[in-house]
């Protein structure tokens, strides 16, 4: 079963008001593209106003709290996010995992309110270098998503599974296509096990020092279904041409 790529950028911490004018230009070249589903991560400061904006691409939150109000100061509750027009978010990213402490079952929690709210889930896994020097990449992989899945075909089919070696977010360092191809295969195989056929619709992406330069080598490797972009996806430039590499190995 073909699966429509996807293409989201992570802006993390970046992006002031100033930015929504590349994000704009983002928008315009999503447009250019019917064929890819394309995604934009902003801070919370421009969710809003990028949702009021975007035409052909969606936006989305970069996490969120896994109750949908009370006393949690600093938080962004799901439904908050839906109100400001997102539709999706980010969850586990292995910097919330790492700097804030989030545990799988935290992860799951949040899905669960993320789905709740009606958001799409992006659900971030990845080992660190020590890790895979161990041998234990996929052992830890596994054992993170079956950690935050949330039960049933309605979630599943909200839901898309980002892969993202922790040692290659940022730093220019990629796996061997041959270690991507293995992993997305194991991925694929949890999610089969876990929600049975619904299992097989579940996009997995790949993040992790993706860019124009290698995009088109990433996405063509089997169970790869688009690509969760961090520093290359703000300016329209260089996210623009990850997009169009997602319609040559994916789509058209």
């Amino acid at each position: 079963m073909a699966l429509r790529p996807y293409v989201v950028g992570n802006w993390k911490m970046n992006g002031l008001r100033a930015s929504l004018a590349e994000a704009r230009a983002i928008d315009r070249v999503a447009a250019r593209y019917p064929q890819v589903d394309v995604g934009v991560a902003p801070p919370y400061t421009l969710v809003l106003a990028l949702a009021e904006q975007a035409e052909h691409s969606a936006v989305g939150g970069q996490d969120c709290h896994a109750q949908a109000k009370g006393a949690f100061t600093g938080d962004v509750a799901a439904p908050m996010l839906a109100d400001a027009g997102a539709g999706f978010v980010i969850l586990g990213h292995s910097e919330r995992r790492a700097l804030h402490g989030e545990s799988d079952a935290l992860v799951q929690a949040k899905s669960t309110a993320a789905l709740a709210a009606g958001l799409g889930v992006i659900l971030c896994v990845g080992e660190t270098e020590a890790e895979r020097d161990a041998g234990e990449a996929i052992k830890v992989v596994a054992g993170q998503l079956k950690g935050s899945l949330v039960e049933g075909a309605a979630a599943a089919a909200k839901l898309a599974v980002a892969y993202e070696p922790v040692w290659a977010i940022g730093t220019g360092r990629v796996p061997s296509v041959e270690d991507v191809a293995a992993m997305h295969a194991a991925i694929r195989a949890e999610l089969l096990a876990f929600y049975g056929d619904a299992g097989a619709a579940v996009r997995i992406l790949y993040g992790g020092s993706v860019n124009a330069g290698n995009a088109v080598e990433l996405l063509s490797v089997p169970e790869v279904g688009g690509a969760l972009v961090g520093g290359a996806s703000l300016t329209a430039e260089s996210f623009g041409a990850i997009i169009h590499a997602a319609s040559v190995a994916l789509g058209d």
